[in-house]
């Protein structure tokens, strides 16, 4: 299992990266599957899901692991208070990390999530934020790594500063 998110990516790189790392199922926790702005509408829902089968990569929206708007705002209150954008965050509030755990996340069993992913490739947790630590994603990760066992990496696009050129992995795990 790996992460991975819509900020940094071009639409072939992003499908690259995938291919890269063998991912071959791509699990969407977004609760509004749409990226605002030109330079993202590729990760929109539809376009999104035709890129993807046009790869061999098969999509799956899990809402169910999804914040809810009011959690969402929660960060974005935070974000507001540190002076940091959405695409610029580095972490998320602690206050959001435990409702996020406790009111999504304890709720849902990810067992049966698991038993669907394919045996003999990997999948991806997919939402928008650049860094796993900005973003849900991370926490759902986590409890993946730490409960099922699942080793965990993450997929990310190259440096800004252009001094990687490759997606970088980051592994989590037990």
């Amino acid at each position: 299992m790996t992460t991975i998110g819509v900020y940094g990516w071009t639409p072939a790189a992003f499908i690259a990266a995938l291919h890269d790392a063998d991912v071959r199922q791509l699990l969407d926790v977004r609760q509004r599957r749409g990226v605002r702005g030109p330079e993202y509408a590729w990760a929109n829902s539809a376009r999104l899901q035709a890129a993807l089968a046009d790869a061999g990569i098969e999509y799956r929206h899990h809402r169910e692991l999804a914040p809810t708007t009011e959690l969402r705002r929660l960060q974005y209150r935070e974000d507001a208070r540190l002076g940091v954008g959405k695409r610029s965050r580095v972490a998320l509030a602690p206050e959001y990390r435990e409702r996020y755990t406790k009111e999504i996340l304890d709720r849902v069993d990810l067992a049966p999530i698991v038993a669907d992913l394919p045996a003999d490739a990997a999948s991806a947790l997919f939402c928008v934020e650049r860094d796993p630590e900005a973003c849900h994603r991370s926490i759902v990760a986590e409890r993946l790594a730490a409960e099922l066992g699942l080793p965990v990496g993450h997929i990310l696009p190259a440096a800004t500063d252009g001094t990687q050129s490759e997606s970088r992995r980051r592994p989590i795990g037990p």
